[in-house]
């Protein structure tokens, strides 16, 4: 590829390339292939000057050779890349308003005033068409009121009044069409498919493989908790797979051998092997897209009110109009009423407002599904958090490996790391980790494995039981014992360890110390939230009393609760619930899926379960708790806009008809008064929250 360097500074790169003109797809296919480099950290592609702007790590001299060896031609693109990059959309609508305001204007400047009148009286037809359909349905709605001020502007050959009417109400439309489309794009992006290692069944062995790597007709093993990865079709196993993100279903229906299964769904019991009917990811970008347009998910019950408040103010502003007629007899200031009318500010300003909040928190990083859990987070006074993983580290190690009996320490490592690469949780990941780093290599040499939600994972090596989790599943459940030679050695385990229990055919093998130590930001987070409104944070764990106790005093949090189960997590938030509490749960593990399901909303830490992401209404990135301050500065700001978008649209067009009835204007501006401050609300409540509350408050 031939570029020119425009700018650059240590680490940063603008970039021209010499072309004659870049498209869509090509900036798609530049921004891929570079997002994927290593030294690569962040890109935009802007097609329409065929610039490129890069973030790097390393030698420059290595982007350079990246770059002069890119060609279109020879880089593949998943088919979801472009299908799902939303700079079409953009692209798109920006021609169609440039194509409005120029029509516009050149129809007004340029063309005769008979021709104009002609156009004017073709175009009012759709909205007066609109207007009698409403009448029709026997609803007295918005295109009532549209019509109406259309119809009546024509009847008095005021004809430039109707242009601008519906010029303005044109724009409006636009601007909501696209605000909405680049949200709506903005979230089922960020719900999409981030798969990038599966296991494949291969003969009798499973191999951990690149997702990248998996072709149509290839089985693929699917356990309790993870996304299933492709559609595909059960070819054993049997599962209850949550299919919410598709079909909206809360409950989870019943896999079994001969049943579909689709990408993006979670198995949340269960295991499944599938075999892979198809690897494109662009099908589950489709259904998510039309899942949320569908969904009420989107709509907040302020905007709900919005919506329903328009509806019913408009016979009101019918009866206003007739009342000034018959007391004035004039008609000019009858119309002054007309034009001016508060739904149509209120059904634009308001969804805007809300998108515009989900689009902001996307670009912190947090992916919320609806504007009704930034409302939720708003109105939030109670918080409960998990602690591993949440208030934890997300990235828990090993520190020890204390053995119990004749196997020696790598040994007894190597078979817990058997076991724990299966599942998805912190402290599985630590053993695995654990056993990497010390080259302990393994085959899978264990039988099925069952993972007990919240106790551990129970398997076969021959005919030998092997079972590893908490004290409470080794010990009580399993039964399991000490030998009488090691119980000095069992008493004196590092009490700022957690702690995995390990043991073969019921006798305590070995014992691995995990040190999960605690964020730095987390006692100013909690801090934080308090200053942001949040009255009561509480942290639950399934850890001993111990444990928990320590992290409790250091965080700051008002209760703990320790060694709890996933029900006693969900039955808590039910109870504040109850209690007349707007509760937050976060947490980042199978366990706790079903607090994040009862709680007003569900937070999740990106790099936690899957599941638990799919089933949180709310995701945050992992590397800062600091971003649930964010995530509640933000949603208050949206809601103050909200209120102040209500009293701005009451304000101004209370004092226009005020104005109009008083005859201090004229019904044209009246309307263009009226327009022009709906999309000056509309417009300035696509500016960035954050921002804008930053700088009222250092003024």
């Amino acid at each position: 590829m031939k570029f020119i360097i425009k700018h650059e500074i240590r680490g940063r790169l603008r970039i021209h390339v010499i072309q004659e003109r870049m498209t869509c797809p090509e900036a798609d296919t530049l921004s891929w292939y570079l997002e994927n480099q290593d030294n690569v950290t962040d890109v935009k592609v802007y097609e329409r000057t065929a610039d490129a702007v890069i973030r790097y790590t390393g030698e420059r001299e290595d982007l350079i050779r990246l770059l002069r060896g890119f060609s279109y031609d020879r880089v593949s693109v998943p088919e979801n890349v472009s299908a799902s990059s939303g700079r079409q959309l953009n692209t798109e609508f920006r021609e169609r308003l440039i194509t409005k305001v120029m029509v516009h204007y050149g129809v007004r400047w340029f063309m005769p005033a008979p021709v104009r009148m002609i156009y004017t009286v073709i175009r009012s037809a759709g909205y007066i068409w609109k207007g009698l359909k409403c009448l029709l349905r026997r609803k007295i709605e918005v295109p009532v009121l549209d019509a109406t001020a259309i119809g009546v502007s024509i009847i008095r050959r005021d004809f430039d009044t109707a242009g601008s009417v519906m010029f303005l109400l044109g724009i409006g439309e636009i601007l909501e069409e696209w605000t909405h489309k680049k949200s709506v794009g903005d979230l089922a992006r960020s719900m999409s498919l981030n798969i990038r290692k599966v296991w494949l069944k291969r003969a009798d062995q499973e191999i951990l493989v690149n997702s990248s790597d998996i072709k149509p007709g290839d089985t693929v093993v699917v356990r309790m908790g993870n996304v299933i990865p492709f559609d595909g079709v059960v070819t054993a196993g049997e599962g209850m797979v949550n299919q919410a993100s598709l079909t909206g279903e809360s409950l989870p229906v019943r896999r079994a051998e001969g049943k579909s299964v689709y990408a993006g769904t979670v198995l949340e019991e269960g295991e499944l092997e599938i075999l892979v009917k198809a690897v494109s990811g662009s099908t589950r970008f489709e259904k998510i897209v039309t899942m949320i347009e569908d969904s009420e998910k989107l709509k907040s019950s302020l905007e709900s009110k919005a919506e329903h408040l328009a509806d019913r103010l408009v016979p009101y502003t019918l009866l206003g109009t007739g009342l000034v007629w018959l007391i004035t007899r004039n008609v000019t200031k009858a119309l002054s009423v007309l034009m001016v009318d508060f739904s149509c500010a209120l059904k634009l300003a308001m969804p805007i407002s809300v998108l515009s909040a989900i689009r902001e928190a996307g670009q912190k990083g947090i992916t919320v599904k609806g504007g009704k859990f930034l409302e939720a987070v708003a109105d939030a006074d109670t918080v409960v958090f998990d602690k591993t993983g949440t208030l934890t580290k997300a990235r828990p190690t090993v520190k020890e490996v204390v053995v119990f009996g004749d196997d020696p320490e790598d040994e007894a490592l190597r078979i817990a790391a058997c076991l724990e690469e299966h599942f998805p949780h912190s402290m599985a990941k630590a053993v695995v980790t654990a056993a990497k780093k010390r080259h302990l290599l393994h085959e899978e040499m264990h039988s099925k494995v069952e993972y007990v939600v919240a106790h551990g994972i129970s398997s076969y090596i021959g005919d030998k039981k092997v079972v590893i989790g908490s004290s409470h599943f080794v010990f009580e459940d399993e039964g399991c014992r000490i030998r009488p030679e090691y119980q000095e050695r069992f008493d004196a385990l590092p009490a700022e360890y957690s702690h995995l229990y390990l043991a073969i055919e019921q006798e305590l093998t070995a014992v691995i110390c995990i040190e999960d130590p605690l964020r730095e930001e987390a006692a100013d987070m909690v801090r934080k939230l308090r200053q942001e409104g949040i009255s009561k944070i509480v942290m639950m764990t399934g850890d001993s009393d111990r444990t928990a106790a320590s992290i409790a005093c250091r965080v700051g949090v008002d209760e703990y609760y320790s060694e709890v189960l996933p029900e006693d997590k969900a039955g808590f938030v039910e109870r504040e619930k109850a209690a007349g509490r707007k509760v937050i749960m976060i947490g980042d593990g199978i366990n706790d899926s079903p607090a994040l399901s009862a709680a007003d909303a569900g937070i999740a830490i990106s790099d936690g379960a899957e599941i638990a992401r799919e089933i949180a209404d709310i995701t945050i990135a992992a590397n800062d708790l600091r971003e649930l301050v964010t995530l509640k500065r933000l949603a208050n700001a949206m809601m103050g806009r909200i209120h102040r978008n209500y009293r701005g649209i009451v304000g101004i067009n209370s004092g226009l008809i005020l104005l109009g009835v008083a005859g201090m204007i004229q019904p044209t501006t009246s309307a263009l008064l009226h327009n022009t401050s709906t999309l000056a609300i509309s417009l300035r409540s696509m500016g960035n929250l954050l921002e804008e509350s930053s700088a009222k408050m250092q003024g």
